[in-house]
């Protein structure tokens, strides 16, 4: 019988309530060392990468956030009791420096979204190549603007960072220089100062109103959890 991992916890003595996971399994807590692990039982080699697993691995992992800081592990990770215990012991350290991190904290994601334009007045369904000459003279309008997109996204990136730095333990960024969404940050927010967090945030928008802002969370650390189980199963998904 294989497990079904949902998520690394300490601190944490039992569960709440009765808890469903994948294929609606029992949710169980599996103490290991001084650590516990969020199971359920799981009979088959795979998972089916499906609308319903996604969310009750997430329902799963969501249902302690309010106890303890979790570190989630992959979606569609499959073990045996036996390698869960081995992982856990020979990363002790790894997995203590990670829960550090983590401790008390949860992420919060923004993600900032621009009209893209070719950098010469006119959206890209506007720009029309009728001859040679005009598509190279596009062309170079096109690399230009592009250049003016990555500066663009480098700035409004460190602009934000500005924002919230002193309200963040750790953040993941990425800049999209040619997409409309052109960064997605994660932070990683200690629990009470998400009020002040979500203030600098409503005044930051006030400052952009270029720009659009998608604010979500609070949610379990997925992007700092940084925790991999090495087994071959872990890729069993279909």
């Amino acid at each position: 019988m294989k497990l079904y991992a949902y998520c690394l916890v300490e601190d944490l003595d039992g569960l709440d309530t009765t808890t469903r996971g994948i294929s609606d399994g029992a949710v169980r807590l599996l103490p290991v060392d001084e650590f516990a692990v969020l199971v359920s039982n799981f009979d088959s080699d795979t998972v089916a990468v499906t609308r319903d697993h996604a969310l009750a691995h997430a329902a799963v992992v969501r249902s302690v956030l309010d106890r303890t800081t979790p570190l989630p592990f992959r979606f569609g990770t499959l073990v045996t009791e036996q390698q869960l215990r081995s992982y856990i012991s020979a990363r002790k350290p790894a997995l203590h420096t990670r829960f550090e991190l983590v401790r008390g904290c949860v992420e919060m994601s923004v993600k900032i979204i621009r009209e893209v334009s070719t950098g010469t007045g006119m959206t890209e369904a506007q720009v029309a190549i009728t001859s040679g000459t005009t598509f190279l003279q596009e062309k170079r309008r096109e690399l230009l603007g592009n250049e003016l997109k990555a500066e663009d996204a480098s700035e409004i990136s460190t602009w934000l960072h500005e924002q919230v730095e002193d309200l963040i333990r750790d953040e993941q960024v990425t800049a999209r220089p040619s997409e409309k969404l052109v960064v997605a940050a994660a932070h990683l927010v200690e629990r009470d100062k998400i009020p002040q967090y979500k203030q600098i945030l409503a005044l930051a928008k006030e400052k952009r109103p270029e720009l659009h802002f998608l604010f979500s969370g609070p949610w379990p650390p997925y992007s700092f959890a940084n925790i991999e189980l090495e087994f071959k199963s872990q890729f069993g998904v279909s």
